[in-house]
């Protein structure tokens, strides 16, 4: 599938606001919408809890490279029980306050349509948030080509975009099991625990919090390197410090959706 393919279905879309994190699947839509409408496409970042000022920053920086305009919209998700709560569907909750949010800006800029960078492999997870898209009217370019991951990152690259090659980043919430209540002091720890790990050199990383136990997720040819001499030691000191009482590597490495083994198991 080529970029010019999706440039051509945005265009058919009429102005769009792109639903914009900064990662490489939105950036591609953003980049074709631009493309596509020039300034009469906005690419929109929700800001919260779960999704840290430094990814914000580095959104901002993308949609600056891109040439797209960029609205930054500042939430406070934990203030909705059925996000901070954390049951299984939780991404469906969030999903529908974000976008409602998307929407609205979207309106008031007379734009009627609102993509998203879902892409073809997305649904193969567990992702309640689609439900809330398909309700919403989210168009999912990517998706309604048949674009994977690959291809986005290979397009990306193509374009010369400066993130094509940047490792998935999903919300913070992913990081607990469900039913683990979600707190402003928890995602803090967990988003701190994480900027630490990246700065001492990690790029593909998650770090699963199981109340008072850090479960660390990295690639596997990088557990070696953490898990023994000095960087080990430095990142116990400095995860003990931030209140976990255990620091742990999972020894099957990084693997996106870890936490939904449990659903898995129980049929869901």
């Amino acid at each position: 599938m080529s970029t010019a393919s999706l440039i051509e279905f945005i265009k058919k879309l009429g102005p769009v606001a792109v639903a914009f994190s900064g990662g490489v699947d939105s950036s591609l839509v953003a980049a074709a919408a631009f493309r596509a409408h020039g300034s009469s496409a906005v690419a929109v970042t929700i800001v919260s809890e779960l999704f840290p000022d430094t990814e914000a920053t580095c959104a901002a920086e993308v949609a600056k490279a891109i040439g797209i305009r960029h609205k930054t919209i500042r939430l406070t998700v934990l203030a909705n029980e059925s996000v901070t709560s954390n049951p299984p569907d939780r991404c469906y909750h969030c999903k529908s306050e974000d976008f409602s949010a998307i929407i609205k800006a979207a309106s008031d800029e007379g734009i009627k349509t609102v993509v998203d960078g879902t892409n073809a492999d997305d649904p193969k997870g567990h992702r309640p948030g689609l439900k809330a898209l398909k309700e919403m009217g989210i168009i999912s370019p990517l998706l309604e080509l048949g674009m994977t991951k690959e291809m986005v990152r290979s397009a990306a690259k193509k374009l010369g975009l400066p993130n094509y090659d940047r490792p998935s980043s999903p919300c913070l919430a992913t990081r607990f099991p469900y039913g683990v209540r979600l707190t402003t002091e928890k995602i803090e720890r967990v988003r701190a625990a994480e900027e630490f790990i990246h700065s001492l050199g990690v790029s593909v990383l998650r770090v699963r919090d199981h109340d008072g136990l850090a479960r660390i997720e990295v690639e596997p040819h990088e557990i070696p390197k953490l898990s023994s001499g000095e960087l080990a030691k430095k990142i116990v000191v400095k995860l003990r410090a931030l209140g976990y009482n255990y620091v742990t590597i999972d020894l099957e490495g990084f693997r996106s959706g870890s936490l939904d083994l449990v659903l898995k198991k129980n049929g869901d």
